[in-house]
């Protein structure tokens, strides 16, 4: 199978950038677009040429750390999959395929295909920490939680903080992940104490790194954990709360 690969590549980010055409004649249907960029790799060290700097780890769809454009779209064609998961079977033979870095104003270019995602670590930071006992392990039954609240948490807790959401925003608004962060703690007994003020201090540092949110939904379609959009509602939700009670809870 042949495919035109039109890569982004930029040294640092102090140079600007450019698109780079490279043919690869060999690639097969069933190559994730990361294999795709390792025979790439492959080709052009045996060129002695530098090969595409790009990140990836876990290559199952759980460290978030895959994240690329192609054609335009966070992470590839198909909805709520991460690069890792992609398959070269998406594309035609003869097809070209635009690979770049995340497009957002929140994730400024290191190299290549590789962007500074710390903006959502910051978000993180920001919330600080939640009370809990500490001492002898409490009964199960101490905190009493449904099963139905507990798989909710689950699927909130479920981002695994790849960036796609914001990429995928025409504002690079970073409100579904924020809202998946906030609503899982806010469904636990644990970390009450801190809900309300820890609302206001991620939602502070998200609108300090971030651009507003669009409104239109396409981070959904893009989020490989299936992040709803009822998140974002959850963020606004805890903001309001947060406004309105005069204690930090």
């Amino acid at each position: 199978m042949r495919l035109i690969l039109e890569v982004w590549r930029q040294e640092s980010p102090r140079v600007p950038g450019r698109l780079e055409a490279y043919e690869i004649t060999d690639a097969r249907e069933e190559m994730s677009l990361l294999e795709l960029l390792d025979r790439l790799n492959h080709q052009l060290v045996e060129e002695n040429q530098e090969p595409v700097a790009f990140e990836s780890d876990c290559r199952e769809g759980i460290c978030g750390t895959c994240g690329i454009d192609v054609n335009g779209v966070p992470h590839g064609p198909e909805n709520n999959v991460p690069a890792c998961g992609q398959h070269v079977r998406s594309f035609a033979d003869g097809d070209t395929v635009r690979i770049e870095p995340f497009r957002a104003a929140g994730f400024p270019i290191i190299r290549d295909l590789i962007v500074d995602r710390t903006g959502l670590d910051r978000i993180i930071q920001a919330g600080g920490t939640v009370a809990v006992d500490a001492g002898t392990a409490t009964d199960a039954d101490t905190l009493l939680v449904t099963h139905e609240q507990a798989e909710a948490a689950l699927d909130f807790a479920a981002c695994i903080g790849c960036g796609a959401c914001v990429s995928a925003c025409p504002n690079g608004a970073a409100y579904l992940f924020t809202g998946a962060k906030l609503q899982h703690l806010a469904l636990m007994p644990h970390g009450k104490m801190e809900r309300g003020k820890r609302a206001r201090s991620m939602i502070a540092q998200m609108e300090h790194e971030f651009g507003p949110c669009s409104q239109i939904g396409e981070c959904a379609l893009a989020c490989p954990a299936g992040v709803p959009l009822s998140a974002i509602a959850t963020l606004n939700k805890e903001r309001l709360r947060a406004l309105l009670r005069r204690k930090d809870n």
